[in-house]
């Protein structure tokens, strides 16, 4: 029989994977895996405005994620240069959030937790947390589903559609956001990109439409979640770090595939 806090961090996995996988989908055709560092390094100063002030850290996370998401869509709508904005916040938050965390007393918490995860200590809480975010995300991008995919495709057919491309990217990075607060528990901050960008990189060498794609991606990251953790539990290692390595390994092995079995998304 397995123990419930295994049982916990594979439902935790798995509630991430749902909302990564469309995600991760949009991330890699809109090029923004940049943006899904970025705002997770900006998460860290979440984490300790949320020590500091006794709040909950998934609501800590989300607030600064959401500022940051919302200050780049609107900086990029202005003309400002996305990359070097990405680049100050990111780095500049990231520091921030460091130096404020060693300012906080009385609070005995692992950095090391939320930089790289710590899925196996994941409560009934973190869970109810997980999956709202992850259902949250799954509900906005169904409902803007096509809009998001004619903005991504082209913007002019969809400004000549009555699409705002502005508005469909600030929704992108509002998701965006909400990942970022639900993984940190999962994979920690440093390996957030790396559950949108590689299982969503897998899946395209499979896919043969937007929609597999996303679904298949989902699948993979649900897939590497478990085998991360078992080769975690197995061998004694980092549960986050070993389920990008999984994720990684699968990625590897999938891309020696025939070009014939591959299709673009």
């Amino acid at each position: 029989m397995l123990d419930d806090f295994i049982l916990r961090a594979a439902a935790a996995g798995i509630g991430l994977s749902l909302a990564t996988g469309p995600l991760g989908s949009f991330v890699l055709w809109r090029r923004m895996a940049y943006f899904g560092d970025a705002t997770a390094h900006a998460a860290i100063l979440g984490v300790a405005l949320a020590l500091a002030f006794n709040l909950p850290v998934g609501l800590g996370t989300l607030a600064v994620a959401l500022i940051v998401a919302v200050t780049v869509a609107t900086l990029a709508a202005r003309g400002w240069a996305v990359d070097t904005t990405l680049g100050v916040l990111s780095h500049g938050a990231l520091a921030l959030g460091l130096v404020a965390i060693s300012f906080v007393r009385g609070v005995h918490a692992s950095l090391e937790s939320y930089l790289f995860g710590d899925i196996l200590a994941v409560t009934g809480t973190d869970l109810i947390f997980i999956w709202a975010g992850a259902a949250l995300v799954l509900a906005l991008l169904a409902w803007r589903w096509q809009r998001l995919l004619t903005a991504t495709v082209n913007a002019e057919l969809a400004q000549a559609a009555g699409i705002d491309p502005d508005r469909e990217r600030l929704i992108l990075t509002l998701a965006l956001a909400v990942v970022v607060a639900v993984a940190l528990k999962v994979v920690g901050a440093l390996l957030i990109a790396a559950m949108l960008v590689i299982p969503a990189a897998t899946a395209r060498a499979l896919s043969r439409s937007p929609e597999s794609m996303a679904a298949l991606a989902a699948a993979l990251g649900a897939l590497a979640c478990l085998a991360g953790l078992g080769l975690s539990l197995w061998v004694d290692t980092p549960a986050g770090p070993s389920i990008v390595t999984m994720a990684a390994l699968g990625f590897a092995l999938l891309a020696g595939l025939p070009r014939a079995l591959s299709a673009p998304a």
